[in-house]
């Protein structure tokens, strides 16, 4: 699975600097190359200044431009509806996968991340 991912571009969107300094950590070890966006505003900055993004990690719960907001204005641009989006929530309730998935990800993973997991769904996408 990690090979598949090897050479990637994957813009990981969250508010928090431990999420992405750890998370940025991992999947740069295993030779993806990491963008990231501290919010929805800042993430469709980057998707615009880099067309070759291959999939985003989008966290839900973030401040200026949340989650949802985000995938709406993703979905409604021609140039990025084709790139995968896992929704990353740590807010992990009941029916929360559905309504992600209605928003317009491609997948869900919840905090805490299982590392194995979440290799496994973005290795489905790209």
């Amino acid at each position: 699975m990690k090979e598949k991912l090897a050479g990637k571009k994957v813009l990981l969107v969250d508010d928090d600097e431990r999420n992405i300094y750890a998370l940025s950590v991992y999947l740069e070890a295993i030779d993806i190359l990491i963008i990231t966006a501290k919010d929805g505003a800042d993430a469709l900055e980057k998707l615009h200044a880099n067309k070759d993004i291959d999939l985003v990690l989008l966290d839900m719960m973030m401040p200026v431009m949340d989650g949802f907001e985000t995938m709406a204005a993703i979905k409604e641009e021609e140039g990025l509806q084709k790139i995968p989006v896992i929704a990353v929530t740590a807010r992990a309730m009941k029916g929360d996968k559905e309504k992600c998935l209605e928003a317009g990800a491609w997948d869900y993973i919840a905090k805490p991340l299982d590392m194995t997991k979440l290799i496994e769904l973005m290795a489905k996408w790209v």
